[in-house]
Protein backbone atom coordinates (compact mmCIF):
# COMPACT_ATOMS: atom_id res chain seq x y z
CA UNK A 1 0.00 0.00 0.00
CA UNK A 2 1.54 3.30 -1.10
CA UNK A 3 0.69 6.37 0.97
CA UNK A 4 3.03 8.89 -0.67
CA UNK A 5 1.86 11.95 -2.63
CA UNK A 6 4.02 14.32 -4.66
CA UNK A 7 7.45 14.36 -6.29
CA UNK A 8 9.63 17.31 -5.26
CA UNK A 9 7.42 18.09 -2.25
CA UNK A 10 6.41 14.61 -1.14
CA UNK A 11 4.12 13.66 1.72
CA UNK A 12 3.91 10.22 3.30
CA UNK A 13 0.92 9.83 5.61
CA UNK A 14 0.56 7.17 8.31
CA UNK A 15 -1.89 5.93 10.91
CA UNK A 16 -5.41 4.55 11.22
CA UNK A 17 -8.62 5.98 12.65
CA UNK A 18 -8.42 3.78 15.75
CA UNK A 19 -4.66 3.36 15.94
CA UNK A 20 -2.31 5.21 18.27
CA UNK A 21 -1.78 8.28 16.07
CA UNK A 22 -1.98 9.74 12.59
CA UNK A 23 0.60 11.93 10.92
CA UNK A 24 2.75 12.83 7.95
CA UNK A 25 6.39 13.02 6.92
CA UNK A 26 7.19 15.77 4.41
CA UNK A 27 10.32 15.53 2.26
CA UNK A 28 11.51 18.30 -0.06
CA UNK A 29 10.29 21.39 1.78
CA UNK A 30 12.69 24.29 1.16
CA UNK A 31 14.68 25.52 4.13
CA UNK A 32 13.91 28.85 5.77
CA UNK A 33 10.12 28.76 5.43
CA UNK A 34 8.59 30.40 8.52
CA UNK A 35 6.01 28.05 10.05
CA UNK A 36 4.48 27.73 13.50
CA UNK A 37 2.58 24.83 15.04
CA UNK A 38 -0.28 27.28 15.70
CA UNK A 39 -0.78 27.79 11.95
CA UNK A 40 -1.22 24.06 11.44
CA UNK A 41 -3.44 23.80 14.52
CA UNK A 42 -5.76 26.52 13.20
CA UNK A 43 -6.37 24.46 10.05
CA UNK A 44 -6.84 21.25 12.02
CA UNK A 45 -9.42 22.99 14.22
CA UNK A 46 -11.47 23.60 11.05
CA UNK A 47 -11.29 19.89 10.23
CA UNK A 48 -11.71 18.33 13.66
CA UNK A 49 -14.89 16.48 14.75
CA UNK A 50 -17.31 17.63 17.44
CA UNK A 51 -17.58 21.25 16.26
CA UNK A 52 -21.38 21.45 16.31
CA UNK A 53 -24.54 19.32 16.27
CA UNK A 54 -24.33 18.80 12.49
CA UNK A 55 -21.08 16.79 12.50
CA UNK A 56 -19.83 13.66 14.24
CA UNK A 57 -19.86 14.00 18.05
CA UNK A 58 -16.47 12.32 18.33
CA UNK A 59 -14.27 14.56 20.52
CA UNK A 60 -10.72 14.78 19.22
CA UNK A 61 -8.49 17.75 20.06
CA UNK A 62 -6.17 16.90 17.14
CA UNK A 63 -3.22 18.53 18.87
CA UNK A 64 -0.39 18.65 16.35
CA UNK A 65 3.19 17.85 17.29
CA UNK A 66 6.11 18.89 15.08
CA UNK A 67 8.68 16.17 15.68
CA UNK A 68 11.42 17.28 13.28
CA UNK A 69 12.38 19.59 10.42
CA UNK A 70 11.53 22.92 12.11
CA UNK A 71 13.91 24.94 14.29
CA UNK A 72 13.36 28.41 15.76
CA UNK A 73 10.19 28.83 13.73
CA UNK A 74 11.67 27.96 10.32
CA UNK A 75 12.00 24.81 8.24
CA UNK A 76 15.50 23.35 8.15
CA UNK A 77 15.27 21.59 4.78
CA UNK A 78 15.27 18.18 6.45
CA UNK A 79 12.20 15.90 6.64
CA UNK A 80 9.33 17.40 8.63
CA UNK A 81 7.47 14.91 10.83
CA UNK A 82 3.99 15.84 12.07
CA UNK A 83 1.79 13.78 14.38
CA UNK A 84 -1.45 13.93 16.37
CA UNK A 85 -2.53 11.30 18.88
CA UNK A 86 -5.91 9.57 18.65
CA UNK A 87 -7.64 10.26 21.96
CA UNK A 88 -11.35 9.41 21.68
CA UNK A 89 -11.77 5.91 20.28
CA UNK A 90 -14.84 3.70 20.71
CA UNK A 91 -13.55 0.64 18.88
CA UNK A 92 -16.32 -1.54 20.35
CA UNK A 93 -18.83 0.32 18.16
CA UNK A 94 -17.37 -1.54 15.19
CA UNK A 95 -17.58 -5.14 16.43
CA UNK A 96 -20.41 -5.95 14.01
CA UNK A 97 -18.33 -4.68 11.07
CA UNK A 98 -15.83 -7.45 11.79
CA UNK A 99 -17.99 -9.88 9.84
CA UNK A 100 -20.39 -7.67 7.85
CA UNK A 101 -19.48 -5.34 4.99
CA UNK A 102 -20.93 -1.84 5.13
CA UNK A 103 -22.65 -0.88 1.84
CA UNK A 104 -20.87 2.02 0.16
CA UNK A 105 -17.73 1.60 2.28
CA UNK A 106 -14.31 0.12 1.50
CA UNK A 107 -14.81 -2.90 3.80
CA UNK A 108 -15.45 -5.32 0.94
CA UNK A 109 -12.73 -4.07 -1.40
CA UNK A 110 -10.06 -4.01 1.32
CA UNK A 111 -10.77 -7.66 2.07
CA UNK A 112 -10.78 -8.51 -1.63
CA UNK A 113 -7.46 -6.74 -2.15
CA UNK A 114 -5.53 -7.60 1.02
CA UNK A 115 -7.40 -10.53 2.54
CA UNK A 116 -7.32 -8.63 5.81
CA UNK A 117 -8.53 -5.25 7.10
CA UNK A 118 -8.76 -3.03 10.15
CA UNK A 119 -12.53 -2.93 10.70
CA UNK A 120 -12.35 -0.32 13.52
CA UNK A 121 -13.69 2.76 11.83
CA UNK A 122 -12.33 1.71 8.46
CA UNK A 123 -8.60 1.96 9.22
CA UNK A 124 -6.84 3.79 6.38
CA UNK A 125 -10.15 4.18 4.54
CA UNK A 126 -11.35 6.48 7.31
CA UNK A 127 -11.43 10.25 6.82
CA UNK A 128 -9.36 10.42 10.03
CA UNK A 129 -6.36 10.01 7.73
CA UNK A 130 -7.04 13.45 6.23
CA UNK A 131 -5.67 15.07 9.39
CA UNK A 132 -2.22 14.28 8.00
CA UNK A 133 -3.06 15.84 4.63
CA UNK A 134 -4.26 19.05 6.25
CA UNK A 135 -1.09 19.29 8.36
CA UNK A 136 1.11 18.99 5.29
CA UNK A 137 -1.17 21.18 3.18
CA UNK A 138 -0.70 24.15 5.51
CA UNK A 139 3.03 24.10 4.80
CA UNK A 140 2.48 23.73 1.04
CA UNK A 141 0.01 26.59 1.09
CA UNK A 142 2.49 28.79 2.98
CA UNK A 143 5.07 28.28 0.23
CA UNK A 144 2.57 29.33 -2.44
CA UNK A 145 1.39 32.31 -0.39
CA UNK A 146 4.87 33.72 0.18
CA UNK A 147 6.19 32.98 -3.31
CA UNK A 148 3.14 33.95 -5.39
CA UNK A 149 0.53 35.55 -3.14
CA UNK A 150 -1.74 32.54 -3.74
CA UNK A 151 -4.90 32.17 -1.65
CA UNK A 152 -6.87 28.92 -1.62
CA UNK A 153 -10.48 28.80 -0.41
CA UNK A 154 -13.11 26.06 -0.44
CA UNK A 155 -16.73 26.17 0.71
CA UNK A 156 -19.98 24.21 0.58
CA UNK A 157 -21.98 25.19 -2.50
CA UNK A 158 -24.91 22.82 -2.07
CA UNK A 159 -26.26 20.11 0.22
CA UNK A 160 -28.89 17.82 -1.19
CA UNK A 161 -31.17 20.00 -3.34
CA UNK A 162 -30.37 23.26 -1.52
CA UNK A 163 -27.83 25.47 -3.30
CA UNK A 164 -26.06 28.75 -2.59
CA UNK A 165 -26.38 31.82 -4.78
CA UNK A 166 -23.27 33.94 -4.33
CA UNK A 167 -20.45 35.63 -6.25
CA UNK A 168 -17.50 33.27 -5.78
CA UNK A 169 -14.97 36.10 -6.16
CA UNK A 170 -16.36 37.80 -3.04
CA UNK A 171 -16.25 34.77 -0.74
CA UNK A 172 -13.96 35.11 2.27
CA UNK A 173 -12.77 32.68 4.93
CA UNK A 174 -14.72 34.65 7.53
CA UNK A 175 -17.94 34.18 5.54
CA UNK A 176 -17.32 30.44 5.27
CA UNK A 177 -16.47 29.92 8.92
CA UNK A 178 -19.48 31.94 10.10
CA UNK A 179 -21.77 29.17 8.81
CA UNK A 180 -22.28 25.83 10.62
CA UNK A 181 -22.41 24.15 7.21
CA UNK A 182 -19.54 26.27 5.80
CA UNK A 183 -21.71 27.91 3.16
CA UNK A 184 -21.00 31.65 2.66
CA UNK A 185 -24.62 32.33 1.61
CA UNK A 186 -26.41 32.96 4.95
CA UNK A 187 -29.90 32.28 3.55
CA UNK A 188 -28.93 29.02 1.87
CA UNK A 189 -26.88 28.06 4.93
CA UNK A 190 -30.01 27.88 7.09
CA UNK A 191 -31.81 25.72 4.52
CA UNK A 192 -28.81 23.39 4.18
CA UNK A 193 -28.63 22.95 7.94
CA UNK A 194 -32.24 21.78 7.90
CA UNK A 195 -31.40 19.21 5.21
CA UNK A 196 -28.64 17.82 7.42
CA UNK A 197 -30.91 17.76 10.49
CA UNK A 198 -33.54 15.83 8.55
CA UNK A 199 -30.95 13.25 7.50
CA UNK A 200 -29.86 12.87 11.14
CA UNK A 201 -33.47 12.32 12.24
CA UNK A 202 -33.83 9.63 9.57
CA UNK A 203 -30.61 7.84 10.65
CA UNK A 204 -29.31 8.68 7.19
CA UNK A 205 -26.76 10.90 5.46
CA UNK A 206 -26.68 13.40 2.60
CA UNK A 207 -24.24 14.44 -0.13
CA UNK A 208 -22.92 17.86 -1.10
CA UNK A 209 -21.01 19.89 -3.68
CA UNK A 210 -17.96 21.96 -2.70
CA UNK A 211 -16.46 24.89 -4.57
CA UNK A 212 -12.73 25.60 -4.74
CA UNK A 213 -11.06 28.88 -5.69
CA UNK A 214 -7.29 29.18 -6.12
CA UNK A 215 -6.69 32.92 -6.41
CA UNK A 216 -3.45 34.37 -7.81
CA UNK A 217 -1.95 30.98 -8.66
CA UNK A 218 1.58 30.73 -10.01
CA UNK A 219 1.53 31.42 -13.77
CA UNK A 220 2.76 28.88 -16.29
CA UNK A 221 2.68 25.76 -14.11
CA UNK A 222 1.27 22.46 -15.24
CA UNK A 223 2.62 20.26 -18.01
CA UNK A 224 1.27 20.20 -21.59
CA UNK A 225 0.59 16.44 -21.80
CA UNK A 226 0.19 14.02 -18.90
CA UNK A 227 0.64 16.29 -15.87
CA UNK A 228 -1.82 18.96 -16.93
CA UNK A 229 -2.98 21.22 -14.12
CA UNK A 230 -6.48 19.72 -14.15
CA UNK A 231 -5.10 16.16 -14.24
CA UNK A 232 -2.87 16.71 -11.21
CA UNK A 233 -5.54 18.64 -9.30
CA UNK A 234 -8.21 16.06 -10.17
CA UNK A 235 -6.00 13.20 -9.03
CA UNK A 236 -5.27 14.96 -5.72
CA UNK A 237 -8.84 15.99 -4.97
CA UNK A 238 -10.44 12.71 -6.01
CA UNK A 239 -8.15 10.95 -3.52
CA UNK A 240 -10.11 12.58 -0.67
CA UNK A 241 -12.49 10.06 0.95
CA UNK A 242 -16.08 10.41 -0.36
CA UNK A 243 -15.09 12.71 -3.26
CA UNK A 244 -16.78 11.26 -6.36
CA UNK A 245 -16.66 14.05 -8.94
CA UNK A 246 -14.36 16.87 -10.12
CA UNK A 247 -14.73 19.63 -12.69
CA UNK A 248 -12.73 22.73 -13.54
CA UNK A 249 -14.09 25.93 -15.03
CA UNK A 250 -17.46 25.36 -16.65
CA UNK A 251 -16.82 21.62 -16.47
CA UNK A 252 -19.71 19.50 -17.74
CA UNK A 253 -21.66 22.65 -18.58
CA UNK A 254 -19.10 23.28 -21.35
CA UNK A 255 -20.47 20.24 -23.20
CA UNK A 256 -23.68 22.22 -23.82
CA UNK A 257 -21.89 25.33 -25.14
CA UNK A 258 -20.53 26.48 -28.48
CA UNK A 259 -16.89 27.41 -28.85
CA UNK A 260 -17.79 31.03 -29.48
CA UNK A 261 -19.45 31.16 -26.06
CA UNK A 262 -16.94 29.04 -24.14
CA UNK A 263 -13.72 30.63 -25.43
CA UNK A 264 -12.37 33.27 -23.04
CA UNK A 265 -11.47 36.55 -24.76
CA UNK A 266 -7.81 37.45 -24.10
CA UNK A 267 -6.65 41.01 -23.41
CA UNK A 268 -3.24 42.60 -22.74
CA UNK A 269 -3.64 45.50 -20.32
CA UNK A 270 -1.47 47.17 -17.67
CA UNK A 271 1.51 45.05 -18.66
CA UNK A 272 -0.11 41.63 -18.36
CA UNK A 273 -2.45 39.22 -20.09
CA UNK A 274 -5.85 38.41 -18.68
CA UNK A 275 -9.13 36.91 -19.88
CA UNK A 276 -12.45 38.75 -19.84
CA UNK A 277 -14.31 35.61 -18.72
CA UNK A 278 -12.97 32.48 -17.03
CA UNK A 279 -14.86 29.55 -18.52
CA UNK A 280 -11.60 27.59 -18.70
CA UNK A 281 -11.18 27.85 -14.95
CA UNK A 282 -7.62 29.16 -15.01
CA UNK A 283 -6.14 26.40 -17.17
CA UNK A 284 -5.34 26.57 -20.91
CA UNK A 285 -3.71 23.47 -22.38
CA UNK A 286 -3.19 22.21 -18.85
CA UNK A 287 -1.08 25.25 -17.93
CA UNK A 288 -2.13 28.04 -15.55
CA UNK A 289 -2.88 31.39 -17.21
CA UNK A 290 -2.94 33.40 -13.98
CA UNK A 291 -6.72 33.58 -13.67
CA UNK A 292 -8.46 32.11 -10.63
CA UNK A 293 -8.56 28.32 -10.77
CA UNK A 294 -12.18 27.45 -10.08
CA UNK A 295 -13.26 23.87 -9.41
CA UNK A 296 -16.32 22.03 -8.10
CA UNK A 297 -16.31 18.69 -6.27
CA UNK A 298 -19.09 16.23 -5.58
CA UNK A 299 -19.06 14.45 -2.22
CA UNK A 300 -21.23 11.37 -1.76
CA UNK A 301 -23.37 10.78 1.35
CA UNK A 302 -21.54 9.19 4.28
CA UNK A 303 -21.51 5.43 3.76
CA UNK A 304 -21.80 4.39 7.42
CA UNK A 305 -25.38 5.06 8.58
CA UNK A 306 -27.59 3.76 11.39
CA UNK A 307 -30.45 2.93 9.02
CA UNK A 308 -30.80 -0.83 8.49
CA UNK A 309 -29.36 -1.98 5.15
CA UNK A 310 -29.07 -5.28 3.36
CA UNK A 311 -25.53 -6.55 2.97
CA UNK A 312 -23.29 -9.61 2.90
CA UNK A 313 -20.62 -10.92 5.25
CA UNK A 314 -17.18 -12.52 5.27
CA UNK A 315 -18.78 -15.95 5.66
CA UNK A 316 -20.68 -15.52 2.36
CA UNK A 317 -23.98 -15.01 4.17
CA UNK A 318 -26.55 -12.36 3.32
CA UNK A 319 -28.10 -10.32 6.10
CA UNK A 320 -28.73 -6.82 7.41
CA UNK A 321 -26.61 -4.26 9.22
CA UNK A 322 -27.44 -1.19 11.29
CA UNK A 323 -24.05 0.44 11.75
CA UNK A 324 -23.09 1.95 15.08
CA UNK A 325 -20.42 4.57 15.73
CA UNK A 326 -20.08 8.34 15.48
CA UNK A 327 -20.19 9.47 11.87
CA UNK A 328 -20.78 12.70 9.99
CA UNK A 329 -24.27 12.93 8.48
CA UNK A 330 -22.67 15.07 5.75
CA UNK A 331 -18.92 14.60 5.30
CA UNK A 332 -18.64 17.78 3.25
CA UNK A 333 -19.10 20.04 6.29
CA UNK A 334 -15.56 19.33 7.49
CA UNK A 335 -14.10 18.91 3.99
CA UNK A 336 -13.29 22.50 2.82
CA UNK A 337 -9.95 22.64 4.63
CA UNK A 338 -9.09 19.17 3.30
CA UNK A 339 -9.88 20.32 -0.24
CA UNK A 340 -7.71 23.42 0.25
CA UNK A 341 -4.85 21.27 1.55
CA UNK A 342 -4.88 18.78 -1.30
CA UNK A 343 -5.07 21.62 -3.81
CA UNK A 344 -2.02 23.21 -2.16
CA UNK A 345 -0.09 19.93 -2.22
CA UNK A 346 -0.84 19.44 -5.92
CA UNK A 347 -0.03 23.01 -6.90
CA UNK A 348 3.18 23.33 -4.87
CA UNK A 349 4.62 20.32 -6.69
CA UNK A 350 3.85 21.85 -10.08
CA UNK A 351 5.30 25.17 -8.90
CA UNK A 352 8.56 23.65 -7.64
CA UNK A 353 8.92 21.53 -10.78
CA UNK A 354 8.50 24.61 -12.96
CA UNK A 355 11.13 26.50 -10.97
CA UNK A 356 13.50 23.54 -11.20
CA UNK A 357 13.29 23.49 -14.99
CA UNK A 358 12.92 27.23 -15.62
CA UNK A 359 14.11 28.48 -19.01
CA UNK A 360 17.79 29.41 -18.95
CA UNK A 361 17.81 31.40 -22.22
Amino acid sequence: MSSIFGKLFSVATFGESHGVAVGAVIDGCPAGLPIRAEEIQDALDRRRPGQNALVTPRKELDRILILSGVFEGKTTGTPIALMAMNENQHSGDYSEMMNWYRPGHADLTYDLKYGFRDYRGGGRASARETLARVSAGVIAGKILKLACGTDILSWVESIGHESASIDASKVTLEMIEASPVRCPDPVASVKMAEVVKTAIADNDSVGAVLALDIRRPPVGVGEPVFDKLQAVLGSALLSIPACKGFEIGRGFEAAKMRGSAHNDIIRFESGEYHTVTNNAGGSLGGITDGETIHCRLAFKPTATIAKEQKTAGKDHENGTLSARGRHDPCVALRAPVIVESMAALALVNLFLEQRARANLF
